[in-house]
């Protein structure tokens, strides 16, 4: 097993980008109902997180075959460290009260493309 401070050199090294973002996988834990009045004040909170940086992407995902979506949900963050990411999502409503928990884990993006900057939910685009 490569420590995480060797596979980021690692990975710099061979021309990767090496960006840390920090994953939060999070699953519903009560009724639909009792998620979805949580809701407003989520998407409020997940708002503000875009607003200042701080979150990258978020939103649904589906079951396995990609019809149905099932609840579960991710959030991708920036953050200093771990524990930065945890704080940002132990603070979002669906955590603190309960309707949902979450996985944290850290994801080191490498390879891809992107060719714009967008708020998803602000609506705030830049091309560069």
């Amino acid at each position: 097993m490569v420590a995480w401070t060797d596979y980021k050199a690692v990975a710099r090294d061979r021309g990767a980008l090496a960006f840390e973002v920090f994953v939060a996988e999070s699953t519903p834990q009560k009724s639909p109902e009792e998620v979805k009045a949580v809701l407003p004040d989520h998407l409020a909170y997940v708002k503000g997180l875009e607003t200042s940086g701080k979150l990258m992407l978020a939103g649904p995902l589906s079951d396995d075959s990609g019809e149905e979506m099932q609840g579960a949900g991710m959030l991708v963050f920036r953050a200093a460290s771990i524990n930065e990411a945890r704080e940002l999502a132990e603070n979002d409503p669906m955590h603190k009260s309960e309707a949902r928990t979450f996985r944290l884990r850290k994801w080191l993006i490498n390879e891809g493309s992107l060719s714009i900057t967008a708020g998803l939910s602000s609506g705030h685009i830049v091309i560069s």
